[in-house]
């Protein structure tokens, strides 16, 4: 490796506020459908703010796990809505999950979306069909696993993660919200793809495409 794990991370959450900046108005756009309009412009401030606290980080001699928690605590003092605390959870179960680890393979992988994915559902206290960004950390997260278990290689992992989190995003269309300001709409967030899933089917993209 040209880098090691923190630095390969580090370069992940920076991929991940490059992809967010970018489409940072059409998740405006659509939270403007169904929400209060602001979805774009709240990932923005979190992810900044990660990348902010992150090049504090000596990344030279920082675990992965250090990378993990310091963004979570970045995104939690950065957004006070309901997504700061969300992704904090879920890096923070992140953070756990990696402690002791000093590479990213496909295990690490695997167990990083798995713990993102049961930080947000036990801090949301949601489930699949919800519609919201649980509709794609979870399938992802499934993916993940069911990859890991056939022992498929990385390129055919991260496919199959990845379509999992699309596939998830697209199908929030055809839902009716339960949870978060959507579901004061109900049956008017019907085909409207959830802002929280598009986002995190962004974060997933990074994620796959990045160069462990």
């Amino acid at each position: 490796m040209s880098e090691n794990a923190a630095r390969s991370m580090a370069r992940m959450f920076q991929m991940m506020s490059q992809i967010i900046e970018a489409e940072k108005d059409h998740l405006s756009e659509l939270d403007g459908a169904i929400g209060d309009g602001d979805h774009g412009i709240t990932m923005s401030i979190g992810f900044r703010a990660i990348n902010a606290e992150l090049s504090k980080l000596n990344l030279d001699r920082a675990s992965p796990s250090d990378v993990m928690s310091a963004a979570a605590t970045a995104f939690l003092n950065a957004v006070g809505a309901s997504t700061g605390p969300l992704y904090a959870t879920g890096f923070r179960r992140a953070s756990k999950a990696l402690a002791g680890r000093a590479e990213l393979d496909l295990q690490a992988c695997a167990d990083m979306i798995e713990a993102i994915s049961a930080g947000i559902r036990e801090r949301g206290k949601g489930q699949r069909g919800d519609k919201t960004m649980l509709d794609v950390w979870l399938p992802a997260a499934d993916a993940a696993a069911n990859a890991l278990s056939e022992n498929k290689t990385s390129s055919a992992f991260w496919n199959d993660v990845l379509s999992s989190a699309e596939n998830g995003a697209a199908a929030t269309r055809s839902m009716i919200a339960t949870k978060g300001r959507a579901a004061r709409v109900r049956e008017r967030s019907l085909g409207h793809i959830d802002p929280g899933a598009a986002s995190a089917a962004l974060l997933i993209r990074v994620m796959a495409e990045t160069r462990w």
